[in-house]
């Protein structure tokens, strides 16, 4: 439980995953491989740390603290496969979506909200590959969705 007592450290909680908006489930788990499917920075309460697009009605801070949001739901869809996330041994791919208007490039420093604490989680294990595109809109007029692929241990 060393991760969810560095995020209860840091003021976080990972907790049941966010409920699917589709037909699809919050992961998947094939070999040792977690493919987590995109989460919104929604937090416990179903309320949105923020709505709207990064860059005009949300500032890059906030659709940074969104994307720190988003990737502690991420880690919750995870546990709900693995069990316990001390099991994730590196943090291979995230996909960074932030909706802006076509004009913001500054998709980068809103992604960084996730992997800075991914990396503050796990270390060099963090470290991982990752896109971070803009996006006209997302679901729930969120400003940022994160997905990621972790490599877990059996």
């Amino acid at each position: 439980m060393e991760v969810e007592n560095k995020l209860a450290a840091m003021g976080l909680t990972v907790s049941e995953p966010n409920p699917s908006i589709g037909n699809f489930v919050p992961a998947v788990r094939v070999g040792n491989l977690v493919f987590v499917s995109g989460n919104l920075p929604r937090l416990d309460d179903g309320s949105m740390v923020a709505t709207g697009k990064v860059g005009r009605d949300v500032s890059i801070e906030e659709g940074y603290a969104a994307a720190r949001q988003c990737a502690v739901n991420c880690l919750s869809s995870a546990r709900s496969i693995i069990g316990d996330l001390d099991k994730v041994q590196r943090v291979a791919k995230l996909l960074v979506m932030v909706a802006c208007d076509p004009e913001f490039d500054q998709q980068p420093a809103v992604g960084n909200g996730a992997s800075d604490l991914l990396v503050e989680l796990y270390g060099e294990n963090g470290r991982h590959a990752r896109s971070a595109v803009g996006m006209a809109a997302l679901p729930r007029g969120a400003p940022v969705e994160v997905e990621m692929i972790l490599e877990v241990a059996d």
